[in-house]
């Protein structure tokens, strides 16, 4: 039984998968955030380049 534990503590104790996790949600979350802004910013060029047209007589 003392050579199962010394084989799967260590196991047990690694943290580094739990780290890239964590590293993963960072990244999507920034990617969420990245895609959100930039449809506001493309519907709001969006409309400018409409009101430009309409006011060039387009």
């Amino acid at each position: 039984m003392n050579l199962t534990h010394r084989l799967i503590r260590p196991i047990l104790r690694d943290e580094t998968g739990a780290t890239a996790i964590e590293y993963g949600l960072i990244v999507a979350l920034i990617g969420i955030a990245m895609t959100v802004a930039l449809a506001n910013a493309g519907n709001s060029l969006s409309s400018t380049m409409n009101a430009a047209k309409v006011g060039m007589g387009g």
